[in-house]
């Protein structure tokens, strides 16, 4: 990194002129002085084209850093919406670590994260997985968190979300009707319950909720005080949950 500071502080004193009418300080650098400096961190940047990387990396880490940051400050300010009496949870219900999803039923990256959750929560039974429905891929995504949404009122969330969650296809409504029979939901009133402007008005606090905690797409996990954009390994999962209960 040494090589990084060095070549960014000649270019920053040979890119800074004096001031016009000002008489030039004794430490300023003449036109030629400049045009050396400038050549000398380009023959560094041909020799060593690991600088740049180097550069690359460190504003990465820098924005990474500053963004996590945020996320926390935000997760602080709003642990009371993460996680409320309507949201529907799967593993256990008293788990010493809360795992938040935001999550489309479209996503495939959700549906690639599916199984892991699931063995993250089969080995550790002190886990709870709270869904927050992300519609973000379109109308069918609508339908499908309306669906979700309707059929938790029948006690059949998971039923029908695990079916949604297998099926390659966006939802429809002719799909949606076949996946809740065969998941025993009583259709009529599920779709009756589709159309309640409550379901709408759980869905539009979540995407509030999600641009308010910085979330910009799906899977998304909150997992103690910390944000995990995109979907993620069953070590990481592991990792981040373990982190959590230490922080508790």
């Amino acid at each position: 990194m040494w090589r990084l500071a060095v070549c960014a502080g000649l270019l920053l004193a040979a890119s800074l002129p004096a001031r016009a009418g000002d008489a030039p300080p004794t430490s300023a650098f003449t036109p030629a002085q400049r045009d050396e400096i400038v050549r000398i961190v380009r023959d560094a940047l041909k020799r060593d084209p690991s600088i740049l990387r180097d550069a690359v990396e460190a504003l990465q880490a820098d924005n990474d850093a500053r963004q996590q940051a945020a996320a926390k400050a935000a997760i602080a300010a709003r642990r009371s919406e993460l996680v409320t009496a309507s949201d529907p949870s799967a593993g256990n219900p008293k788990g010493d670590v809360t795992v938040v999803e935001f999550f489309d039923v479209r996503c495939p990256y959700c549906k690639r994260l599916e199984p892991d959750l699931s063995r993250l929560m089969q080995a550790d039974r002190g886990v709870r997985l709270v869904y927050k429905d992300m519609p973000i891929l379109g109308a069918p995504s609508v339908l499908g968190s309306k669906a979700l949404l309707a059929a938790q009122r029948q006690d059949k969330y998971d039923a029908l979300r695990a079916v949604l969650m297998r099926d390659g296809a966006p939802p429809s409504d002719a799909s949606i009707r076949a996946a809740a029979a065969a998941v025993g939901i009583d259709i009529d009133r599920l779709e009756r319950d589709m159309n309640d402007p409550a379901i709408q008005a759980r869905i539009d606090t979540n995407l509030r909720l999600a641009h308010e905690l910085g979330i910009t797409g799906t899977p998304a996990l909150v997992v103690g005080g910390t944000l995990i954009p995109g979907a993620v390994s069953l070590a990481e999962l592991e990792s981040a949950v373990a982190t959590a209960r230490k922080a508790d």
